[in-house]
């Protein structure tokens, strides 16, 4: 089930185009990256899945709603958490909470069992009567997480959420998303410019730059799509080739019969194999095989950042979608 549906969405403010014939669908419970640069639109798809700007063309529909044509319904479904969120200082954080939960019209019983559990599930239960003014960055942007959870949203839209927060509590945030998605089943969208957070807890992602997305897949297809010319996978072995030249070829035809061998490289001891998937094992048993020692094996994967820093190698743009 498609949970967020985008067709054709642009935004024009004026003569300049923020967001550009932009297709995106999300499944529900998946956890999507949207992953671009400062000022590439991704900030004003958001706007408008909120129905918070109008498109200029296009259509955003959220939970099977248009949010052009019913903002207020999608909003009762979706929580937003910006990068800086912003609370009542002089209250604690409990009371922010059950402020929050009293205007989504809960009833005070409800209200305070529901922010109790809530406080606990982000951690802050030690430090629920402390003033939202007290509160560190990364105590705000949990807060801020369990305030978007006040009112069980079927979505969760994250955007730029761990600025500001250290290393530790920068993981442990993460940690705690793909946890609530896996969970509680909450599809969750998180707009970011930092590549490995993006890569750690997202089933797929989004690369968004100039108002235009530019690709969408999982790690694996991007980097399938992207390395196809080559190999997205690369396996690199040593071995003791032992001055024995012919065991050495007959390895080498081996290999290059190996189903998902793309090319295979020998040069002074070290074989070099790119392939379509991981045949490390193949590898391995070939070696043996051959009578060679086999000194050291080792696969290489692509990662987002090689991923993102390909597609704009001199400047070019590749595939649209894996």
């Amino acid at each position: 089930m498609h949970i967020i549906d985008l067709k054709g969405l642009t935004k024009r403010y004026g003569n300049f185009v923020a967001v550009d014939n932009l297709d995106l669908t999300i499944q529900k419970g998946e956890v999507f990256g949207l992953l671009g640069p400062n000022g590439a639109g991704k900030s004003t798809t958001i706007l408008m899945m909120l129905g918070l700007t109008e498109p200029t063309a296009g259509e955003v529909r959220v939970c099977g709603i248009d949010s052009t044509v019913n903002p207020i319904e999608v909003k009762r479904r979706v929580g937003y958490l910006p990068d800086d969120v912003g609370f009542y200082e002089h209250l604690s954080g409990r009371e922010n909470l059950l402020y929050t939960a009293r205007l989504n019209r809960l009833s005070w019983l409800e209200a305070e069992a529901r922010v109790d559990r809530l406080l606990q599930r982000v951690g802050l239960q030690d430090a629920a009567s402390k003033k939202a003014g007290k509160y560190s960055r990364g105590m705000r942007q949990r807060l801020g997480l369990a305030d978007v959870l006040v009112k069980n949203p079927e979505v969760i839209i994250l955007d730029e959420p761990t600025l500001g927060i250290d290393p530790l509590g920068v993981r442990e945030f993460l940690e705690l998303i793909v946890t609530l998605s896996r969970e509680e089943h909450i599809t969750v969208l998180l707009s970011s410019h930092h590549l490995h957070q993006v890569q750690q807890v997202c089933d797929r992602v989004g690369i968004f730059v100039a108002g235009k997305l530019l690709a969408q897949g999982n790690i694996a297809a991007l980097s399938k799509a992207l390395f196809s010319d080559g190999e997205p996978y690369i396996i690199e072995a040593g071995i003791n080739a032992g001055g024995n030249a012919g065991a050495a070829e007959a390895l080498l035809s081996s290999l290059r019969q190996l189903a998902g061998v793309v090319s295979v490289q020998f040069d002074e001891g070290s074989l070099r194999i790119g392939s379509t998937h991981d045949v490390t094992a193949d590898v391995a048993r070939a070696v043996v095989l051959s009578g060679l020692g086999l000194k050291r094996l080792s696969i290489k994967e692509y990662g987002l950042d090689d991923i993102y820093n390909r597609y704009f190698e001199g400047g070019e743009v590749y595939g649209k979608t894996a």
